[in-house]
């Protein structure tokens, strides 16, 4: 078994229920291909689920995705991701996890700056991840749920989103 320390991250001064989704522009990558979207493009289209994972690779990724495939939210709701890794990464870990969604990438981490979800990584200077997040966002880009993690690792609460998803969605 792999042990690791747990440690509590700084609070988040992060994008909260109600509140307006920042709209931004990144390439949205899916198991072939990618091209530049805004986030207003697809909540046009309906809600939308914007997880925030770390970097592709990381256990903590692996984890979120493989729960939240087991889980089939893509049948509800436009599943899509956003983290720090190019495009090529995204496309495999969409691949060896066969997941059903598609992934901003956001190298910058601007976006999850302006989200309040970009936190250093500890022990690596100039280095930025995604802090793990979920927001559930309507059509007029309106946060109807929101989590962020508060410690490292975190993982989002599966439940309460399943229960956001039958309130807004299903």
């Amino acid at each position: 078994m792999v042990e690791f320390d747990v440690v509590d991250l700084p609070e988040a001064d992060h994008v909260e229920e109600g509140e307006t989704a920042p709209d931004f522009e990144r390439p949205l990558v899916d198991t072939e291909l990618w091209r530049n979207r805004t986030l207003a493009d697809l909540t046009d289209d309906g809600p939308v689920l914007l997880v925030a994972h770390p970097m592709d690779g990381a256990f903590q990724s692996t984890y979120i995705w493989n729960e939240i495939r087991d889980r089939n939210w893509s049948d509800d709701v436009e599943l899509i991701g956003i983290g720090i890794s190019t495009p090529y990464e995204h496309k495999t870990l969409l691949e060896e996890r066969g997941v059903d969604a598609r992934l901003f990438t956001d190298p910058s981490a601007e976006v999850l700056d302006e989200y309040g979800i970009a936190q250093d990584l500890d022990g690596m200077a100039g280095v930025t991840d995604a802090r793990p997040a979920v927001f559930l966002i309507d059509e007029d880009r309106t946060v109807q749920y929101a989590w962020v993690g508060d410690e490292h690792p975190s993982f989002p609460e599966y439940d309460e989103v399943e229960d956001a998803l039958d309130r807004h969605v299903r």
